[in-house]
């Protein structure tokens, strides 16, 4: 191959590259999605005055909810949450702390059922640094209440992460990894998490070892998604488990072209749960059909840093995305129940690091997303209506 010849293919190559890129506005591909983002404002909370930091909603009954954290000037964090009757106007709610963690947390992780909240808080600490996890539970008078529980409930030399929280009509899950691998945990009320660990088909065992990153309630019980890592392997393959009652697992291979992948977000849109994770080339989606876990589409491409996806949410009949990677957070609407996706446009841009995040619930006729940016947090809202745009 000539010098020149080469010299033009690699122009080819970097012109292509760019074409892929979602930030390539002059390329070929799907028109962005354009909402009429309405800003919102989330009132200081009680106490010490500090920066809010927001990291998760949930919505359910004509009630929505934001739950995060307030850091001071010292940087002393607490924790902290917000309720709406209509996505608009806020009131923060009363958070009653048991234990010298609990006073410190920030809350991760929400869902609600019957209009009451439920949410997982954590604070690093201890000889080692590692996370002190806990839950939390609304009472009838709006009061969020730590909920005390033995520190190896979720912590402890077995502890490897908690993740995401769901409700559903048998209650509340958490999902998550032990040392074994995959774990959860399940409550009937909120009111106590059982620890579900080293579940036969859950648990890592002679295929490999496993995570589990999010869950979902459907008619049936219990759907949760993670991955694999196969006995001397480099790459993650993506899975799924339900169970009709959290404590019996059956577990599910999600198919992928080249084998690797993970199932990280899951959400149910009309009947049909859809997962979404990261693939080789991107993000990958699936949908569950009666033949089992079929491949639906795939969007975003492989940017630097590491790939996740964020959030999924079921907004009417689409799907919201949210993903992390090439150095900032995106947002993806699927019409089609995971088959095709077209980015969304951020109300403000939001980097991806170690100390922001984007979260997007939803219900009715209205689509709630909540940005950390690193420096400030705030929240916005947009109609259904609106996604078409």
């Amino acid at each position: 191959m000539s010098r020149r010849m080469g010299a033009v293919l690699g122009v080819l190559a970097v012109l292509v590259a760019a074409c892929e890129s979602s930030a390539c506005s002059d390329c070929a591909g799907p028109l962005p999605v354009r909402p009429a983002w309405q800003s919102v404002v989330l009132p200081d909370t009680p106490g010490v005055p500090g920066r809010s930091v927001l990291r998760d909603a949930t919505a359910c009954a004509d009630r929505w909810y934001v739950v995060g954290g307030v850091v001071d000037l010292a940087g002393e964090t607490r924790p902290a949450a917000w309720s709406s009757p209509d996505a608009t106007s806020w009131v923060p709610l009363p958070t009653a702390p048991v234990t010298f963690y609990g006073r410190q947390h920030v809350l991760s992780a929400a869902a609600c059922r019957d209009g009451r909240l439920v949410a997982v808080g954590a604070k690093s600490g201890g000889a080692h640094g590692n996370p002190r996890t806990g839950t939390w539970r609304q009472a009838s008078d709006g009061t969020l209440h730590e909920v005390d529980a033995p520190f190896e409930r979720y912590g402890g030399p077995r502890a490897v992460n908690v993740a995401r929280l769901a409700a559903g009509p048998q209650g509340w899950l958490i999902a998550g990894s032990r040392i074994d691998g995959a774990a959860v945990w399940i409550s009937p009320d909120g009111a106590g998490f059982a620890l579900v660990e080293g579940a036969p088909d859950l648990a890592g065992d002679e295929r490999g070892r496993t995570a589990a990153y999010d869950g979902v309630a459907v008619p049936s019980g219990w759907l949760v998604v993670g991955a694999l890592l196969p006995p001397g392997g480099t790459a993650l393959t993506p899975l799924a488990w339900s169970s009709t009652d959290g404590r019996s697992w059956r577990r599910a291979a999600l198919p992928v072209v080249d084998g690797r992948g993970q199932a990280q977000r899951v959400a149910v849109v009309g009947d049909v749960p859809v997962a979404v994770g990261p693939v080789r080339a991107g993000f990958g989606s699936w949908r569950l059909t009666a033949q089992g876990w079929r491949r639906a589409g795939g969007f975003g491409t492989a940017g630097p840093g590491v790939a996740s996806a964020a959030g999924l949410v079921a907004v009417g009949q689409s799907l919201v995305a949210v993903t992390r990677g090439g150095d900032r957070h995106t947002l993806w609407l699927s019409v089609d129940v995971g088959e095709s996706w077209r980015p969304m446009i951020l109300p403000q841009p939001v980097p991806d690091s170690g100390d922001t995040a984007v979260a997007v619930t939803s219900t009715g006729d209205r689509l709630l997303l909540v940005a950390d940016d690193g420096k400030t947090s705030r929240a916005w809202w947009a109609g259904v209506s609106d996604l078409d745009r």
